[in-house]
């Protein structure tokens, strides 16, 4: 596997090694050892997430706060998103700076996003099957999120806004500025 780091210290873009014939590929999508060494920190996942979702449909931007504060690691099964990582630990460098990745089912790539970010991902594709692994268990009450279109973010999205699926939920967040604070 290939780690990438980002411009957001602690998150990574992981390439697998995929090994393809005639019949198809074989990869290795996670190893704990690996991922490690990779990272530079153990992270034990706890819970697998799985979504279905349309072209259009935009999920986040969202995280947990304080003892239930979640790392992710992501990738797509099928189809195609854009998936984002906001930074909002309150003493970085890049506070309110963003990462953005292509994932897709063809480029098997693979994004983590440590404690202490926002997260979220738009479906380019007809359809997407979204995955994830989480380092701690989802808690209702340590919910919180930052509207999709905050203005001080300011993340390209590559689709119009006219064309987005939001929940209402999801329309409801936040600006960055009040959110919830992470830790």
């Amino acid at each position: 596997m290939n780690f990438i780091p980002t411009k957001l210290e602690g998150c990574y873009i992981i390439e697998p090694n995929i090994f393809s014939d005639e019949r198809g590929y074989f990869m290795e999508s996670f190893n704990e050892k690996t991922f490690g060494e990779g990272i530079g920190k153990a992270v034990h996942f706890v819970q697998d997430n799985q979504s279905y979702s349309s072209k259009g449909v935009l999920r986040g931007l969202h995280y947990q706060t304080g003892e239930h504060a979640q790392a992710k690691l992501v990738r797509v099964l099928q189809g195609e998103v854009i998936d984002v990582a906001v930074d909002i630990r309150p003493d970085s460098p890049t506070f309110g700076q963003y990462e953005s990745v292509l994932l897709s089912g063809e480029n098997q790539r693979q994004f983590f996003v440590p404690r202490g970010f926002a997260h979220g991902f738009l479906v380019l594709s007809n359809t997407a099957t979204f995955f994830y692994k989480c380092d701690n268990f989802y808690n209702k009450e340590s919910e919180g999120g930052i509207i999709y279109n905050d203005k001080s973010i300011n993340i390209d999205w590559n689709l119009l806004a006219e064309s987005l699926i939001i929940s209402d939920k999801d329309k409801l967040l936040p600006t960055l500025e009040n959110a919830k604070k992470v830790w």
